[in-house]
């Protein structure tokens, strides 16, 4: 026999493509290959899969730069074959393959068993939520869900990913057990609508239901939820976040905007009056909690007048994580037959100052908590120094504290009590806690 088919998946766009990427090696590796993330610890690879996103014009570029760089290098002959798959290739596989030539196959965000196939590999059904991880040992993404029944006019993620289809309870839970024997201690809750998880299934929302069945595994430290859309957010979810001691009080919520007319347009079922209401909920019901969002900036038709309204809502709501995209214009989504007409230049100086306005509010968020002792996960260690998390930190996107201590008082993966000693605008200093 000749040695195992090498196999690097490079994976562009969101956590949930990610995971989608666990679950190709995961079953490659069950298949006999050598079946790694990205370029590296195999080598040159034989073949190369490159999992897409299709979300906003700057993501679709960054999928095609990196298509053609292995295009590039199948001709060059330094890898064999190069498969494309995910949100982009779901979104324009025909556009693709008239203009790269050069790959081999095509395949959308629900075709895991023709991949295999393509590569002389079987798709085993008993590997069903098994994964190669991409991420540390001691976190997991936790996919709850696929596709979205929404209609927000901006979004181009149901003509990718399809209608809603939630996973079992069942399923679910014995995927937490699985990732928990493997040293996972936090799960981020992911979907790309985590409010809605369970109307399919059960015909009603059944989050709250989820998060008790998912807190009540062994060693699962933190449980961490993403995406939940505002409109239709079940408040009994709210109850258990506050109980149970291994939810995190943290909730990402994206809100896109808050004045009514530009609301109603993105078809986002919701109000000013009806938001400020659910944030207030929110934060009474669950004290102490860490709320997340995302805004658009330059929306179409977005007036100056109305983007002050969002820099001064957003100022009064004083949100502990916010983030900002500069809208982008995608083809078969309902926005697009609105005019364009937020010059980009515009919408950069909008999303700049939105940011700008975060920037001193988390300053001040972040200076208020020096002297405090809080819990962390401790991510990894840079020299001198670990790298870890609060409870109001989820990986990549929020901040991190970096605590000074000898290499025998902490442990990467593991919870650590340390006293906050100093702050930054994103960021915290810390000692271990006596």
């Amino acid at each position: 026999m000749g040695r195992p088919k090498r196999v690097s998946v490079v994976t562009l766009g969101c956590s949930k493509n990610l995971v989608d990427s666990e679950a190709i090696l995961g079953q490659l590796r069950a298949n006999g290959f050598k079946a790694t993330h990205s370029e590296d610890e195999s080598g040159t690879p034989d073949i190369v899969i490159v999992n897409t996103c299709g979300f906003i014009a700057s993501a679709k570029k960054e999928s095609i730069d990196e298509i053609l760089r292995f295009a590039q290098a199948k001709k060059s002959g330094r890898i064999a074959r190069l498969i494309v798959t995910g949100c982009l290739s779901e979104r324009y596989r025909k556009e693709l393959k008239s203009d790269i030539p050069e790959v081999d196959a095509f395949f959308g965000t629900h075709e895991l068993p023709g991949l295999l196939r393509a590569l002389g590999a079987d798709y085993k059904r008993e590997l069903l939520g098994e994964r190669l991880l991409a991420t540390p040992r001691h976190y997991a993404y936790f996919k709850i869900s696929e596709g979205c029944d929404r209609a927000c006019s901006f979004c181009a993620i149901p003509l990718m990913r399809g209608r809603l289809v939630s996973r079992t309870m069942k399923d679910l839970a014995a995927e937490a057990r699985r990732l928990a024997r493997q040293g996972v201690k936090e799960l981020l809750l992911i979907a790309q609508d985590s409010t809605a998880y369970g109307l399919d299934l059960y015909g009603k929302r059944r989050l709250a239901d989820l998060l008790k069945t998912l807190s009540d595994v062994e060693g699962i430290g933190w449980i961490r939820l993403h995406y939940a859309f505002p409109s239709g957010f079940p408040r009994d979810a709210l109850a258990v976040m506050a109980e149970r001691p291994n939810i995190c009080k943290y909730l990402d919520l994206p809100l896109q905007h808050i004045n009514d007319r530009l609301l109603a347009s993105m078809r986002r079922g919701t109000t000013r009056k009806r938001t400020d209401a659910l944030i207030a909920d929110i934060r009474q019901r669950v004290p102490g909690i860490t709320l997340r969002t995302t805004l658009i900036a330059g929306y179409p038709g977005e007036t100056r007048r109305e983007h002050e309204e969002l820099l001064q809502w957003a100022a009064a709501m004083r949100f502990e994580r916010l983030g900002v995209f500069e809208y982008s214009h995608e083809e078969n989504t309902r926005a697009f037959a609105l005019a364009d007409d937020v010059p980009a230049r515009e919408k950069k100086r909008r999303a700049g100052a939105l940011l700008a306005q975060q920037q001193g509010i988390s300053r001040k968020i972040n200076a208020a908590k020096v002297g405090r002792t809080l819990p962390v996960l401790v991510d990894r260690r840079e020299g001198g120094v670990f790298v870890g998390r609060t409870e109001a930190d989820s990986p990549e996107v929020d901040n991190e504290v970096f605590v000074k201590a000898p290499a025998a008082r902490l442990q990467i993966g593991e919870f650590a009590q340390v006293r906050i000693t100093g702050s930054a605008e994103y960021d915290l200093n810390a000692e271990p806690a006596a």
